[in-house]
């Protein structure tokens, strides 16, 4: 009978293949138009690991028969994918969204900056690092859907829309770290290694908010000519923030309330989808406070995250013998590496299972899986959330995986440093 982990290391690398090849399926698209709805279909990023997930279970139904690929099925943990569901569409509502975009307008004027330049800064600083607080899929959901019509729009040129989804996505990685349960990739040690927040905030934390206000700055300087504000170009509907008509202060309050409790719930499916069911039905009662809930990306996100699961159990065999064997920088540098091609939290959790790790192989292993989560959509699980928000704002309506590596370079470069120098 052939072996399952040479099998599942295939299946993992053909995703891989496929989720940096997206763009040429949406490519092929335009080109034959009577496949467009299949090829539409596999240049979605959000679709690449829920469908190899399948063919994986497929391969294991083959190789080990169908109740041992259904058995390791209901095995893996689910909770994750289900948070950043639920956690996206409630904080993606016009309720939430208002309440954010006041506060961040506020913040905003207080700034010797322009209005809109003062609004990107603040959504690359303040909302990432609110990620501690809030955890990091709700910090990304609402800086992408904040940012969406100031920055990812046609009149930008793309290198600065990779560059700023690059910011966003390093910033949103590490401006997790001042609380021991905001980052998945800090959730999965903190536990194992006795990690509370005041030890995240004292030892990664205060490096991560300086790496993020470097990054925000020097990207908001390279895009002051091209802002709406800053060129009078653009209408107040492409300057403003998504709100879509005014929503009395006690509805917002009770969404916050809600989102607040799905936060609090978040290791706990039942409680958090209770929550979400109510949720659901305030806006069926009150449709007139509510616009579109972001159902339909935040399940694709779901599908993405839960393939990601399914896949990544079976990849232990290859990834734990390079964890182990690397002293502490290499530690640092191959887990920065690693998060390009799996998710950061999966590379921690490994970590988490050597016995007699030491102290400072613990913080290089962290700190490397933290400042790698923006190269790649797959490197961190919040990721897949802001390309599903964001991506219509590139050309031909997807991103490319070289683009974004190239706009993520540079804020992983003073991620890294910051933890390495600091």
């Amino acid at each position: 009978m052939p072996a399952v982990e040479p099998i599942a290391a295939t299946v993992f690398a053909l995703a891989l293949l496929h989720a940096f090849s997206t763009g040429a399926f949406v490519r092929l698209a335009h080109r034959h138009p009577r496949h467009a709805g299949v090829l539409h279909l596999l240049g979605e990023i959000e679709i690449v690991f829920g469908l190899w997930a399948l063919v994986l279970l497929g391969a294991l139904a083959l190789v080990q028969g169908i109740d041992a690929a259904i058995a390791y099925a209901e095995t893996r943990r689910y909770t994750e994918p289900l948070f950043v569901f639920v956690v996206m569409v409630v904080a993606g509502s016009r309720p939430v969204l208002q309440a954010v975009t006041a506060l961040v307008m506020a913040a905003a004027g207080r700034l010797p900056l322009t209005p809109v330049l003062a609004e990107v800064w603040l959504c690359l600083t303040l909302l990432p690092l609110l990620g501690s607080l809030v955890t990091e899929p709700a910090a990304m959901t609402l800086a992408a859907l904040l940012l969406a019509p100031r920055v990812f729009r046609s009149q930008l040129p793309e290198r600065l829309k990779y560059g700023a989804l690059g910011v966003l996505f390093v910033n949103v990685s590490i401006g997790g770290t001042f609380t021991s349960f905001a980052a998945p990739p800090v959730l999965m040690v903190a536990a194992a290694w006795q990690w509370d927040s005041v030890f995240m905030a004292t030892t990664f934390g205060w490096k991560a908010g300086l790496a993020v206000v470097v990054n925000a700055s020097v990207l908001t300087w390279l895009m002051r000519r091209h802002l709406p504000a800053a060129n009078g170009a653009a209408s107040d509907r492409e300057a403003g923030a998504p709100i879509h008509g005014s929503v009395p202060w006690h509805v917002s309050f009770l969404h916050l309330a809600l989102l607040a409790a799905v936060i609090a719930a978040a290791h706990h499916p039942v409680l958090f989808i209770a929550v979400f069911l109510l949720f659901l039905a305030g806006t069926a009662a009150y449709p007139r406070h509510h616009g579109r809930l972001i159902l339909k990306e935040a399940l694709m996100v779901a599908v993405f995250l839960a393939g990601l699961v399914v896949l990544g159990g079976l990849q232990q065999w290859w990834l734990q013998p390079i964890v182990t064997a690397l002293d502490p920088l290499a530690l640092f540098f191959g887990a920065l590496g690693l998060t390009a091609v799996t998710d950061n939290a999966a590379i921690t959790y490994l970590g988490s299972l050597i016995d007699g790790i030491s102290a400072d192989a613990q913080y290089m292993l962290v700190a490397g899986a933290v400042a790698g989560g923006g190269l790649t959509v797959i490197a961190n699980a919040p990721n897949p959330a802001g390309a599903a928000l964001l991506k219509s704002g590139f050309a031909g309506g997807s991103i490319g995986a070289g683009g974004l590596l190239a706009g993520a370079l540079l804020p992983t470069a003073v991620a890294a440093a910051a933890f390495l120098l600091l």
